[in-house]
This record gives structure tokens, C-alpha cells and sequence, in this order.
């Protein structure tokens, strides 16, 4: 008999990206035999699916472009409005930092921006300042909105204790941020501009400032005492050093990224999330679907990792370090799709998940109460619930199965074998998903399911 695996076993299998796909494809499976608990599955739909989302990569790519569509990251979100924000920004750098320094800066930028990037609701929007005093400023709204925000804020020096490098992100910066400053940085007036969560965010940023001064061996940098997230760049660059390169370039498992991620910044976590024996175990849930009737009350076989967070700032940092510093990625694979509102509304919208009816009217009953609260809209009804109502989760976990299984044959569709899951996700079903989400619901351009947001799920 294999003997049961130690908790530190467990602990780090699910904080691991095989466990990711893994549980996610035990809940596939059981959808397959008519066995989830929440929702419908209608298989027939699958193809569905992947035609729309070749119908739009098809519409917004050129042909001899597809093979190149950059992957799903949040630097992809700086350049809304057709501007290369990112590239000016690194511009405005050459001849007064080195290459290294430069990627270290855009590794800061990229996880307050990524910690920024929980709903922000309906009616929230940032303001853009036109350059040019002769146009009119622009607002964004979601997750453009929030990147050009916290860019803004990077900018301002608004997360640096030093003031002669505003450009960075530090500890002490992170720590002796106040809420009054968050709150102007995003425009917020709790009447006409509320953004969800801003004191989860606020929070969030505080505990990544202990995070960087819990984990020196990740942050701490050789140049200078301050403990920011950049300071990975170096540790990742002396593993690429340290093994043998491939076709010039410095190979780096992607697995060492995600560790960093998943450990270094694991005190960002709020208290409430998933732990065992003391230990945070970040984006993780129960879940009822395979949940075994005879398993024991201290099993862990039902729960489910997601990593949403992780991944997708995993996903964010690689491209950084491997446009401006020669590296290649080892097991990039090992990375899934990102269970979150758009990949996910896009199932829903298309029929190919559909909410029981039972779990639908539980979710109505909580949007009208929520819709109680002042500063609710009552617009666009949609079933509603906590992030932690195993609805979600169910739903989060067909998502990322769901996924692979898209990529698999838009890749078939399109005869392009090689495209990557991030670049179907960023040319095809998180965008498919939030245009499909804007003609059902044109008046808040939300999900079909609502998660009441507190800034800290992503």
C-alpha cells in the first residue's frame, strides 16, 4: 500500500502547477459523467465555443500575425488605446540604467499592477491626462483602467521610499503607503467614482511590503538595502547563468518564476483563505464535486488549487525577462488558463455551462440583497455570489479544464499547432469573453455571474 503523503507533501503538491490541472481535470471528468453539483454541461457546445474564438482572432489578426500574437499578460493592458506605454517608459530610462535595472523596474510595476487587478465594479473609471494639452483626457474603466492607474502611481513614486528613485517598489514604500494615497492615485470619490475593494487593496499592498521583508533571499537586491519584487531578476538570472544555455539563450524552469511567486509573496494572502497546519495556502478551495461521501474530515483530496493570482503575475514577469534578457522558459506548459470572469462568462454565455436552476435563484435572492446596499446599481440582474460559495469554485475549475481543451482545437482550427494557451487566451477567449459579455449585458458589460469583489480575488 503507498503510504498517505506527509502535510508538507500536501502543502506542496497544492501550491505546485501540476495540481492545478490535475484537480481541475477530476472535475472535468466528473462533469462528463452528469456528476457536478451546481451547474449543466452541454458538450455538443465545446465547438461552439472555439469558432467564435477563432472568429475574432481571425477578425483581429492578420494572417501571417497569429503566429505572433503576444502572450496574456498584464503588460498587454498598458497599451490600450493603441499606445506602447510600456516601451515609452522604457525609453525615458536608456542611458541612465542598465539593462538589468530596467527589468527590475518593469518586474515592480508589473506585481503592485497585478495585486491592483481585482474587479473594480461597474462605475469606476480612471481619467487618463492627454500629453497634449489640445485633447481630451480619456477614462478607462476594468482592468485597463486599473493597469493605467497603477502605472500613474508607479510614476509618481507612490510605492518608493526613496525620492530620488520614484520608479521602484520597496518595502518600506509598500508599508507607509496610506489609504488617502491610494485613493487619490485612483481617482475614487465614493459617490460618483466607488472602486470595489480599495481597502482590500490597500491591505494588500501593505502585506506585500512584509512579504518583501520576509523573504530577503528573493528581494533582497546586491545593489542597494531596499527589498523590492524586481530583485527576483537577479536570483532568476543566475540560474540561467549558472546551466547550460540553449541556442545562446539562458534557460530558466518556469517552475523557479512560480516558486518565487507562490512563497515570496505568499503573506499577501488575506487570513481567511485556505490553510493547513498553519501553513497559507493562497488561491485554494473545496470543492464539492469531488468531494468523496467517505472521505475523511481532515482529507484534502476535494480541494482544488487555482494560483490565479500567481500565474497570472507568472505569466507577466516572464515576458520581461525574456524579451530583454535572452531567457528561455523551461515547462511553460506547466502553466493552465486563468480561471476568472471573462474566460469563465465566456462558457456560460455560449451555453456551454449552464447554472442549475436551484443554485440560480439562491444567486438572484443574494443579488437583491446586495442590490440593498447603497451605492448599488439596480441594472442587469445576474445570480450572484461570495467567492467562496462552491459555486464559484465548481465553476473556476471547469474553466481552467475547459481551456485546454479550447485551445486544442482553435490550434486545429486554425492549423497552428504551435500557438501557445497564453496566446489563445489573449487573442481569443478573454477577449471573445468580454465582447460576448458587452452584447448581453451592454449596460454594465459584466459577467453573466457576479462576484462580490473585496479587491483581494482575482
Amino acid at each position: 500500500m503507498t503510504p498517505a503523503p506527509s502535510t508538507a507533501e500536501t502543502i506542496a503538491y497544492l501550491k505546485s502547477l501540476p495540481a492545478v490541472r490535475e484537480r481541475a481535470e477530476l472535475v472535468y471528468a466528473n462533469a462528463q459523467k452528469g456528476q457536478l453539483k451546481y451547474f449543466d454541461v452541454d458538450f455538443s457546445k465545446l465547438g461552439d465555443v472555439a469558432k467564435f474564438v477563432v472568429a475574432l482572432i481571425k477578425r483581429d489578426y492578420d494572417a501571417n500575425e497569429i503566429a505572433n500574437i503576444p502572450p496574456h499578460t498584464r503588460l498587454r493592458h498598458f497599451d490600450v488605446g493603441q499606445r506602447d506605454r510600456i516601451g515609452q517608459l522604457v525609453e525615458s530610462w536608456k542611458g541612465r540604467v542598465d539593462t538589468l535595472e530596467t527589468v527590475r523596474r518593469l518586474v515592480d510595476l508589473t506585481v503592485v499592477s497585478v495585486l491592483l487587478d481585482a474587479g473594480a465594479g461597474d462605475r469606476w473609471t480612471f481619467e487618463q491626462k492627454s500629453d497634449n494639452v489640445q485633447k481630451m483626457a480619456r477614462s478607462y474603466s476594468r482592468s485597463e483602467g486599473l493597469a493605467l492607474a497603477s502605472l500613474a502611481m508607479f510614476k509618481e513614486g507612490r510605492f518608493s521610499s526613496d525620492i530620488h528613485r520614484s520608479h521602484q517598489v520597496d518595502a518600506d514604500g509598500l508599508c507607509n503607503l496610506t489609504l488617502e494615497s491610494l485613493r487619490e492615485g485612483f481617482q475614487v470619490d465614493d459617490q460618483k467614482n466607488p472602486l470595489l475593494g480599495l481597502e482590500g487593496r490597500w491591505e494588500l499592498l501593505r502585506r506585500l511590503g512584509k512579504s518583501l521583508k520576509a523573504h530577503p533571499e528573493y528581494f533582497a537586491g546586491s545593489e542597494n538595502a531596499l527589498l523590492r519584487p524586481g530583485n527576483m531578476v537577479d536570483v532568476l538570472f543566475k540560474e540561467g547563468a549558472d546551466r547550460p544555455r540553449r541556442k545562446e539563450k539562458y534557460v530558466v524552469r518556469t517552475e523557479s518564476l512560480f516558486k518565487i511567486v507562490i512563497d515570496g509573496f505568499a503573506e499577501v494572502w488575506p487570513a481567511s483563505r485556505m490553510s493547513l497546519n498553519g501553513v497559507s495556502l493562497g488561491d485554494v478551495w473545496p470543492c464539492d464535486a469531488i468531494r468523496s461521501p467517505n472521505a475523511a474530515p481532515d482529507s484534502t483530496e476535494h480541494y482544488v488549487p487555482f494560483h490565479k493570482l500567481s500565474q497570472w503575475m507568472t505569466y507577466s514577469i516572464m515576458e520581461p525577462l525574456e524579451t530583454m534578457l535572452n531567457i528561455e522558459w523551461e515547462h511553460a506548459n506547466l502553466l493552465t488558463g486563468l480561471p476568472e470572469y471573462r474566460n469563465g462568462g465566456l462558457l456560460i454565455d455560449l451555453g456551454f455551462m449552464t447554472l442549475k436552476s436551484k443554485e440560480e435563484e439562491r444567486g438572484l435572492v443574494n443579488y437583491k440583497d446586495n442590490a440593498l446596499r447603497p451605492g448599488q446599481p439596480a441594472i442587469e440582474v445576474v445570480p450572484t455570489f461570495e467567492p467562496s460559495d462552491p459555486v464559484i469554485i465548481e465553476w473556476r475549475a471547469m474553466t481552467v479544464a475547459t481551456l485546454d481543451r479550447i485551445a486544442v482545437e482553435v490550434r486545429k482550427q486554425l492549423n497552428m499547432p504551435n500557438l501557445t494557451l497564453a496566446q489563445v487566451l489573449q487573442g481569443g477567449t478573454w477577449n471573445a469573453g468580454r465582447e460576448i459579455a458587452s452584447v448581453s449585458r451592454p449596460n454594465t458589460k459584466g459577467p453573466p455571474i457576479a462576484i462580490l469583489s473585496d479587491g483581494t480575488l482575482f
